[in-house]
Protein backbone atom coordinates (compact mmCIF):
# COMPACT_ATOMS: atom_id res chain seq x y z
CA UNK A 1 0.00 0.00 0.00
CA UNK A 2 1.13 3.15 -0.97
CA UNK A 3 2.49 5.53 2.11
CA UNK A 4 0.30 8.00 1.18
CA UNK A 5 -3.35 6.04 1.21
CA UNK A 6 -1.66 4.20 4.36
CA UNK A 7 -1.61 7.37 6.24
CA UNK A 8 -5.07 8.89 5.06
CA UNK A 9 -6.56 5.20 6.35
CA UNK A 10 -5.35 5.76 9.55
CA UNK A 11 -5.84 9.20 10.04
CA UNK A 12 -9.80 8.54 9.02
CA UNK A 13 -9.69 5.41 11.35
CA UNK A 14 -8.10 8.29 14.32
CA UNK A 15 -11.20 10.40 13.14
CA UNK A 16 -13.81 7.67 13.55
CA UNK A 17 -12.15 6.32 16.71
CA UNK A 18 -12.58 9.95 18.52
CA UNK A 19 -16.16 10.36 17.14
CA UNK A 20 -17.24 7.38 19.14
CA UNK A 21 -15.03 8.02 22.34
CA UNK A 22 -16.62 11.40 22.49
CA UNK A 23 -20.51 10.21 21.44
CA UNK A 24 -21.40 6.88 21.53
CA UNK A 25 -23.26 5.58 24.32
CA UNK A 26 -20.67 3.46 27.38
CA UNK A 27 -20.77 -0.58 26.30
CA UNK A 28 -22.55 -1.91 29.33
CA UNK A 29 -20.50 -3.82 31.35
CA UNK A 30 -19.27 -7.22 31.28
CA UNK A 31 -21.35 -8.77 34.20
CA UNK A 32 -25.03 -6.57 33.42
CA UNK A 33 -27.50 -8.88 32.01
CA UNK A 34 -28.43 -7.97 28.34
CA UNK A 35 -31.11 -6.12 27.66
CA UNK A 36 -34.81 -8.08 26.80
CA UNK A 37 -34.49 -8.76 23.20
CA UNK A 38 -37.41 -7.18 21.54
CA UNK A 39 -37.15 -7.88 17.60
CA UNK A 40 -35.66 -11.85 17.04
CA UNK A 41 -34.77 -10.92 12.70
CA UNK A 42 -34.39 -14.91 11.48
CA UNK A 43 -33.07 -14.91 7.76
CA UNK A 44 -35.00 -12.30 6.70
CA UNK A 45 -35.53 -12.01 2.68
CA UNK A 46 -37.25 -9.23 0.58
CA UNK A 47 -38.57 -9.77 -2.78
CA UNK A 48 -39.79 -7.28 -5.51
CA UNK A 49 -41.34 -9.11 -8.09
CA UNK A 50 -39.00 -11.76 -8.52
CA UNK A 51 -35.72 -9.45 -7.44
CA UNK A 52 -34.12 -10.38 -3.88
CA UNK A 53 -33.60 -7.22 -2.63
CA UNK A 54 -32.00 -7.88 0.66
CA UNK A 55 -31.43 -11.63 1.54
CA UNK A 56 -30.55 -13.92 4.95
CA UNK A 57 -30.72 -10.75 7.60
CA UNK A 58 -30.83 -12.05 11.07
CA UNK A 59 -30.32 -9.73 13.69
CA UNK A 60 -31.87 -9.73 17.39
CA UNK A 61 -32.31 -6.29 18.55
CA UNK A 62 -33.21 -5.08 22.05
CA UNK A 63 -35.75 -3.18 24.68
CA UNK A 64 -34.56 0.52 25.34
CA UNK A 65 -31.45 0.56 23.04
CA UNK A 66 -30.82 2.48 19.50
CA UNK A 67 -29.88 0.59 17.05
CA UNK A 68 -28.74 1.91 13.94
CA UNK A 69 -28.73 0.48 10.25
CA UNK A 70 -25.91 1.70 7.97
CA UNK A 71 -24.50 1.26 4.72
CA UNK A 72 -23.81 2.83 1.09
CA UNK A 73 -26.85 3.41 -0.92
CA UNK A 74 -29.34 0.65 -2.08
CA UNK A 75 -28.47 -2.05 0.32
CA UNK A 76 -31.66 -2.21 1.66
CA UNK A 77 -31.71 -0.83 5.06
CA UNK A 78 -34.78 1.19 4.24
CA UNK A 79 -36.76 -2.13 2.85
CA UNK A 80 -35.34 -3.80 6.28
CA UNK A 81 -36.74 -1.16 8.70
CA UNK A 82 -39.84 -1.39 6.68
CA UNK A 83 -40.06 -5.35 7.58
CA UNK A 84 -40.22 -4.35 11.52
CA UNK A 85 -44.06 -3.06 11.25
CA UNK A 86 -44.90 -4.23 7.66
CA UNK A 87 -44.68 -1.22 5.67
CA UNK A 88 -43.52 -2.98 2.70
CA UNK A 89 -47.13 -4.78 2.96
CA UNK A 90 -48.14 -1.95 1.08
CA UNK A 91 -46.17 -2.67 -1.84
CA UNK A 92 -47.92 -4.45 -4.50
CA UNK A 93 -44.66 -6.41 -5.22
CA UNK A 94 -43.14 -6.87 -2.01
CA UNK A 95 -43.01 -10.33 -0.47
CA UNK A 96 -41.38 -10.87 2.72
CA UNK A 97 -39.56 -14.59 3.20
CA UNK A 98 -38.11 -15.36 6.69
CA UNK A 99 -39.41 -14.40 10.91
CA UNK A 100 -39.92 -11.34 12.08
CA UNK A 101 -40.59 -12.55 15.84
CA UNK A 102 -41.50 -9.30 18.02
CA UNK A 103 -42.47 -10.26 21.59
CA UNK A 104 -42.66 -13.90 20.85
CA UNK A 105 -45.37 -13.32 17.86
CA UNK A 106 -44.37 -13.62 14.37
CA UNK A 107 -45.44 -10.40 12.94
CA UNK A 108 -46.54 -12.26 9.53
CA UNK A 109 -48.66 -14.66 10.55
CA UNK A 110 -51.86 -14.91 9.09
CA UNK A 111 -53.48 -14.07 11.99
CA UNK A 112 -51.56 -10.53 12.67
CA UNK A 113 -53.69 -6.99 11.75
CA UNK A 114 -50.86 -5.16 10.32
CA UNK A 115 -52.67 -1.78 11.55
CA UNK A 116 -52.12 -3.01 15.37
CA UNK A 117 -48.80 -3.85 14.10
CA UNK A 118 -48.16 -0.28 12.95
CA UNK A 119 -49.57 0.89 16.12
CA UNK A 120 -47.28 -0.65 18.61
CA UNK A 121 -44.34 0.25 15.70
CA UNK A 122 -44.37 3.69 14.96
CA UNK A 123 -42.52 5.45 12.00
CA UNK A 124 -41.03 8.39 11.30
CA UNK A 125 -39.79 8.70 7.24
CA UNK A 126 -37.33 10.68 5.81
CA UNK A 127 -38.43 13.93 5.45
CA UNK A 128 -41.02 15.85 7.16
CA UNK A 129 -44.23 14.23 6.45
CA UNK A 130 -47.52 16.55 8.48
CA UNK A 131 -50.79 16.45 7.11
CA UNK A 132 -52.55 19.17 5.72
CA UNK A 133 -53.96 19.74 8.93
CA UNK A 134 -53.54 22.16 12.15
CA UNK A 135 -50.78 20.91 14.59
CA UNK A 136 -53.66 19.32 17.23
CA UNK A 137 -55.22 17.13 14.59
CA UNK A 138 -52.08 15.67 13.12
CA UNK A 139 -51.49 14.32 16.89
CA UNK A 140 -55.43 13.29 17.39
CA UNK A 141 -55.31 11.50 14.13
CA UNK A 142 -53.61 8.49 15.25
CA UNK A 143 -55.24 8.21 18.19
CA UNK A 144 -58.88 8.37 16.13
CA UNK A 145 -57.87 6.09 14.10
CA UNK A 146 -57.31 2.78 16.37
CA UNK A 147 -59.79 4.15 18.37
CA UNK A 148 -57.89 5.19 21.47
CA UNK A 149 -59.77 6.30 24.46
CA UNK A 150 -59.27 9.01 26.88
CA UNK A 151 -59.23 12.78 26.79
CA UNK A 152 -57.94 13.61 23.31
CA UNK A 153 -56.43 17.43 24.57
CA UNK A 154 -54.12 14.76 27.31
CA UNK A 155 -53.32 12.86 24.36
CA UNK A 156 -52.18 15.22 22.15
CA UNK A 157 -50.36 17.54 25.21
CA UNK A 158 -48.67 14.48 26.25
CA UNK A 159 -47.22 13.17 22.87
CA UNK A 160 -45.86 16.69 22.07
CA UNK A 161 -44.58 16.98 25.47
CA UNK A 162 -42.75 13.50 25.10
CA UNK A 163 -41.27 14.92 21.16
CA UNK A 164 -40.49 18.16 23.37
CA UNK A 165 -42.09 20.67 21.15
CA UNK A 166 -45.49 21.40 23.60
CA UNK A 167 -43.58 24.85 24.27
CA UNK A 168 -43.20 25.91 21.17
CA UNK A 169 -46.94 25.67 19.54
CA UNK A 170 -48.72 25.17 22.74
CA UNK A 171 -50.44 28.76 21.46
CA UNK A 172 -51.27 27.75 18.02
CA UNK A 173 -52.55 23.97 18.34
CA UNK A 174 -55.06 24.81 15.67
CA UNK A 175 -52.72 26.69 12.74
CA UNK A 176 -51.62 24.71 10.02
CA UNK A 177 -48.67 22.26 10.72
CA UNK A 178 -47.32 23.24 7.26
CA UNK A 179 -46.23 26.99 9.15
CA UNK A 180 -43.87 25.01 11.29
CA UNK A 181 -40.26 24.69 10.32
CA UNK A 182 -38.27 21.56 9.03
CA UNK A 183 -37.12 20.91 12.40
CA UNK A 184 -40.75 21.13 14.21
CA UNK A 185 -42.46 19.13 11.15
CA UNK A 186 -40.11 16.57 11.77
CA UNK A 187 -40.37 16.65 15.78
CA UNK A 188 -44.20 17.10 15.13
CA UNK A 189 -44.20 13.78 13.20
CA UNK A 190 -42.17 12.16 15.69
CA UNK A 191 -44.91 12.83 18.05
CA UNK A 192 -47.51 11.82 15.69
CA UNK A 193 -46.28 8.31 16.16
CA UNK A 194 -45.75 8.53 19.82
CA UNK A 195 -49.53 9.12 20.02
CA UNK A 196 -51.08 5.82 20.47
CA UNK A 197 -48.50 4.66 22.59
CA UNK A 198 -46.10 2.68 20.44
CA UNK A 199 -43.16 0.09 22.03
CA UNK A 200 -40.74 1.22 18.82
CA UNK A 201 -39.60 3.58 16.94
CA UNK A 202 -38.35 3.42 13.58
CA UNK A 203 -36.80 6.64 12.04
CA UNK A 204 -35.74 6.02 8.27
CA UNK A 205 -32.99 9.00 7.80
CA UNK A 206 -34.86 11.53 10.37
CA UNK A 207 -32.14 14.25 9.60
CA UNK A 208 -31.24 14.07 6.20
CA UNK A 209 -33.18 17.00 5.38
CA UNK A 210 -32.49 18.95 8.55
CA UNK A 211 -29.87 21.72 9.34
CA UNK A 212 -27.42 20.65 11.92
CA UNK A 213 -28.95 22.98 14.77
CA UNK A 214 -32.75 21.05 14.06
CA UNK A 215 -30.09 17.54 13.69
CA UNK A 216 -28.94 17.84 17.53
CA UNK A 217 -32.24 18.66 18.42
CA UNK A 218 -33.52 15.62 16.82
CA UNK A 219 -30.57 13.29 18.19
CA UNK A 220 -30.98 14.81 21.54
CA UNK A 221 -34.80 13.29 21.28
CA UNK A 222 -34.05 10.18 20.52
CA UNK A 223 -31.43 10.06 23.52
CA UNK A 224 -33.88 10.95 25.64
CA UNK A 225 -37.04 8.48 23.85
CA UNK A 226 -34.96 5.42 24.84
CA UNK A 227 -35.08 5.26 28.71
CA UNK A 228 -39.18 4.50 27.39
CA UNK A 229 -39.05 3.28 23.76
CA UNK A 230 -37.23 1.03 21.36
CA UNK A 231 -35.49 2.33 18.67
CA UNK A 232 -34.42 1.57 15.12
CA UNK A 233 -32.84 4.22 12.92
CA UNK A 234 -31.18 4.03 9.17
CA UNK A 235 -28.96 6.92 8.47
CA UNK A 236 -25.87 7.55 6.03
CA UNK A 237 -24.22 9.82 8.93
CA UNK A 238 -21.78 7.91 10.33
CA UNK A 239 -20.77 10.74 12.93
CA UNK A 240 -24.75 10.65 14.07
CA UNK A 241 -24.67 6.56 14.10
CA UNK A 242 -21.56 6.88 16.54
CA UNK A 243 -23.16 9.72 18.40
CA UNK A 244 -26.28 7.88 19.30
CA UNK A 245 -26.21 4.66 18.69
CA UNK A 246 -25.65 1.40 21.15
CA UNK A 247 -25.36 -1.55 18.50
CA UNK A 248 -25.24 -1.02 14.64
CA UNK A 249 -25.50 -3.41 11.66
CA UNK A 250 -24.10 -2.72 8.39
CA UNK A 251 -25.27 -3.20 5.36
CA UNK A 252 -23.37 -3.96 1.68
CA UNK A 253 -24.48 -4.65 -1.63
CA UNK A 254 -23.83 -7.01 -3.73
CA UNK A 255 -24.47 -7.25 -7.73
CA UNK A 256 -25.22 -10.52 -9.61
CA UNK A 257 -23.42 -12.03 -12.32
CA UNK A 258 -24.84 -9.94 -14.89
CA UNK A 259 -24.20 -6.57 -12.69
CA UNK A 260 -27.87 -6.09 -13.18
CA UNK A 261 -29.60 -6.64 -9.85
CA UNK A 262 -28.37 -5.49 -6.35
CA UNK A 263 -28.91 -7.68 -3.48
CA UNK A 264 -28.26 -5.76 0.47
CA UNK A 265 -27.02 -7.99 2.92
CA UNK A 266 -25.67 -7.61 6.80
CA UNK A 267 -21.92 -7.57 6.80
CA UNK A 268 -21.52 -6.89 10.54
CA UNK A 269 -23.56 -6.15 13.57
CA UNK A 270 -22.51 -5.51 16.92
CA UNK A 271 -21.67 -2.73 19.62
CA UNK A 272 -21.59 0.95 17.71
CA UNK A 273 -17.72 1.39 19.69
CA UNK A 274 -16.67 -2.05 17.99
CA UNK A 275 -17.76 -1.32 14.55
CA UNK A 276 -16.12 2.00 14.56
CA UNK A 277 -13.02 0.92 16.36
CA UNK A 278 -12.54 -3.13 15.85
CA UNK A 279 -14.69 -4.43 13.47
CA UNK A 280 -14.16 -7.75 12.35
CA UNK A 281 -14.86 -7.79 8.27
CA UNK A 282 -12.37 -6.03 6.32
CA UNK A 283 -15.71 -3.88 4.24
CA UNK A 284 -17.14 -2.68 7.55
CA UNK A 285 -13.54 -0.97 8.28
CA UNK A 286 -13.31 0.17 4.15
CA UNK A 287 -16.59 1.66 5.18
CA UNK A 288 -16.45 3.70 8.78
CA UNK A 289 -12.75 4.73 7.55
CA UNK A 290 -14.44 6.53 4.54
CA UNK A 291 -12.54 4.54 1.79
CA UNK A 292 -15.27 2.59 0.05
CA UNK A 293 -19.29 3.82 0.09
Amino acid sequence: MPENVREEAAAAQEQTSRFVSQYAPATPEADAPPAEPIFDVRDVAVFYGEHRAVTDITLELRRNQITALIGPSGCGKSTFIRCLNRMNDLIQSARVEGEVIYHDQDLYDDRIDPVQVRKRIGMVFQKPNPFPKSIYDNIAFGPRVVGMKGDMDEIVESALRRAVLWDDVKDRLKTNAFGMSGGQQQRLCIARALATDPDVLLMDEPCSALDPISTGRIEDLMLELKSNYSIVIVTHNMQQAARVSNMTAFFTVELDAGEKHRTGRVVEFAATDKIFTNPDDKRTEDYVTGKVG
